[in-house]
């Protein structure tokens, strides 16, 4: 129980990680900012066809009802979109955050939650292959974070906002770890998995992509698409040296 609490909040330390660009100068943050939604974007694609999607598969019953759970996830996400723009449509004064900060903290803590889950079962399976897991879901999770720090600020969040609130949605990782121990070896969370898979699609897709597609200059435009294909490759790396070809 220890062993996956302690290394259950490890994971959680790295939200932190965009601490480093809290203390940037405004300018070069602002600048920084477009790149980095970019980079959000393609690491939460990265994320979901690189790791998420590959271990749903591995617990579905079948292709179909994978690839069902993956649409629900996008379609649930899409849903709750619409609301939160229904919202801050009929508020009376237009919302300082817009809906994407609240969809990338619900979508970042459920795949934080399951990936405790994932991993504490791991661990009390083997630690060994535990502690794999965990170096795995580490590599990934980096690139990720900084990246969904750029896109909270990028939502209308502070800076100290965005790495709180960030860091209270990674905290679901050791909360899963701990509930894996409780559950014991059995348990099958791939289901939720397709759905994370799913919501980081459609925020990547729907939310991310079209605020950088955009650019002025070809300088600024090839700048934003090395960024994304960066996240994406970030993605790639621990899929590269740590499974078996």
């Amino acid at each position: 129980m220890i062993t996956i609490l302690v290394f259950g909040a490890g994971m959680s330390l790295f939200a932190l990680l965009g601490g480093v660009l809290v203390f940037l100068p405004d300018w070069v943050f602002e600048r920084s900012l477009q790149p980095l939604v970019a980079f959000a974007a393609g690491s939460l694609i990265g994320g979901a066809f690189f790791h998420m999607m590959p271990h749903a598969m591995m617990g579905a019953a079948s292709p179909h009802v994978f690839m069902m759970w993956v649409v629900a996830g996008f379609t649930a996400v899409f849903a709750l979109d619409q609301l939160l723009e229904w919202r801050q449509f009929h508020n009376a004064q237009e919302a300082a955050v817009r809906p994407l900060g609240p969809l990338l903290l619900a979508a970042d803590g459920l795949h934080n939650l399951v990936g405790g889950l994932a991993i504490g079962a791991i661990f009390l399976t083997d630690v060994r292959a535990g502690l794999a897991a965990w170096l795995a879901a580490a590599l990934h999770e980096i690139p990720q974070e900084i990246g969904d720090f750029g896109a909270l600020v990028h939502s209308g969040y502070s800076r100290v906002q965005a790495l709180l609130y960030n860091f209270i949605s990674a905290l679901a990782f050791p909360l899963g770890g701990g509930i894996a121990y409780f559950l014991g070896q059995g348990v099958d969370v791939y289901f939720f998995v397709a759905i994370g898979a799913g919501s980081f699609l459609y925020i990547a897709a729907a939310d991310l992509i079209p605020e950088v597609k955009r650019a002025r200059r070809l300088r600024g435009a090839l700048a934003r698409f090395l960024f994304f294909a960066m996240g994406v490759g970030l993605l790639y790396v621990p899929v590269a040296l740590l499974v078996p070809q």
